[in-house]
């Protein structure tokens, strides 16, 4: 395993041309030793990613570095282990790897994401406490970032009333972001873990956390946004959950509230409103953390490869090479996706091959 480490320590190497390599040579070890010239001859890398490689092929602590997760007690789950989240296979660019401390969510327990504004009100704090207490306690998982604010005290509740919860991190997982959660950080691998894509010792860096965002989202089968402004991370998290086919739902505050803006700009575009935790379970369909029929009716009207193209896309525009490369599809059934995305109002044009998502 210690070779497969290797690879997914590779950068800037992408996790999509990772899983291709395995596809071929079938194991890590076998690309490790693999000479160079075998490598130009795949044609999904150029000739910067065969360098990269052969430079990661260099490294000397290599073995070091893998007897560091053992002491450290990071479990490396690559993306065909059996532990993996079924969940994160997914999603259209699940990460090729998680490090975890602790354990990683069951695959046959409903989670849920308390999410929300990192600076919020003495009333964010007090529901996302007790949402997060109040749903543990129904035997559901929960979900969220460790971050300051909402994140940190849904996970607090979540431990309160005795349930799992996990916090996914924009860093290395031993390191703990934000350090005055450090107590919060040891009690969730107790009653839970803590997890990330980061390699371990990574510091936090802004580019980290929308990448983050996905892995929340994509582990929970539903997303809470307790306050959040118009432009927040938390939206980032509530629109790849709908992206996702995953049920949102907000809480409403004072209209007179930046903190309650970005919430009521979901509730309006047809989010599911926050009331009572009662009434959400009920709503759910909650039973000892099982659940029965869902309420789907947040979810995009997408059939599956409009989904995964619209999925690929964002705020920045995205060439058709990239996009091709991103979804798998050929250019004419790309550009057919692309066509009815852009008539259903769901992607924009905005140069000539270039794209973005409408929001």
């Amino acid at each position: 395993m210690m070779y497969e480490f290797w690879l997914a320590s590779v950068r800037p190497l992408t996790d999509w041309k990772k899983k291709k390599l395995r596809e071929v040579y079938h194991c890590a070890k076998d690309i490790y030793y693999i000479e160079e010239k075998a490598l130009k001859k795949l044609d999904f890398l150029k000739e910067q990613d065969v360098y990269t490689l052969c430079i990661a092929k260099k490294d000397k602590d290599l073995e070091w570095r893998w007897k560091q997760l053992e002491k450290k007690q990071i479990r490396f789950v690559p993306y065909f282990s059996e532990e993996y989240p079924k969940r994160l296979t997914r999603l259209s660019d699940p990460p090729y790897a998680l490090y975890v401390k602790g354990e990683l969510p069951q695959d046959d327990v409903y989670t849920a994401a308390i999410v929300g504004a990192r600076r919020c009100s003495p009333y964010g704090e007090e529901m996302a406490l007790e949402y997060g207490e109040s749903l543990a306690r129904a035997g559901i998982a929960i979900i969220s970032g460790l971050a300051r604010g909402i994140d940190g005290a849904g996970q607090r509740g979540a431990l309160n009333g005795g349930g799992k919860t996990y916090g996914v991190l924009g860093c290395g997982v031993d390191v703990c972001y934000p350090r005055e959660h450090i107590g919060l950080y040891m009690d969730i691998q107790k009653q839970g873990g803590v997890l990330s894509e980061r390699l371990p010792q990574e510091q936090p860096l802004p580019a980290y956390f929308p990448e983050r965002n996905r892995i929340i989202s994509g582990l929970s089968d539903v997303v809470l946004v307790m306050e959040a402004k118009e432009k927040s991370g938390s939206l980032i998290t509530a629109d790849l959950a709908l992206e996702q086919g995953k049920d949102v739902y907000a809480l409403p505050g004072p209209v007179t509230s930046a903190l309650s803006t970005g919430c009521h700009r979901l509730i309006r575009q047809g989010a599911g409103i926050l009331l009572s935790p009662e009434d959400l379970l009920e709503e759910l369909n909650i039973e000892n953390g099982k659940h029965g029929q869902k309420n789907h009716k947040n979810k995009k009207v997408l059939e599956t490869a409009e989904n995964m193209v619209y999925s690929c896309l964002d705020l920045f525009p995205k060439g058709i090479s990239q996009l091709v490369e991103e979804t798998h599809l050929s250019p004419q059934e790309l550009m057919e996706r692309l066509i009815t995305l852009e008539i259903k109002g769901y992607v924009r044009e905005i140069s000539q091959g270039y794209y973005i998502k409408v929001r």
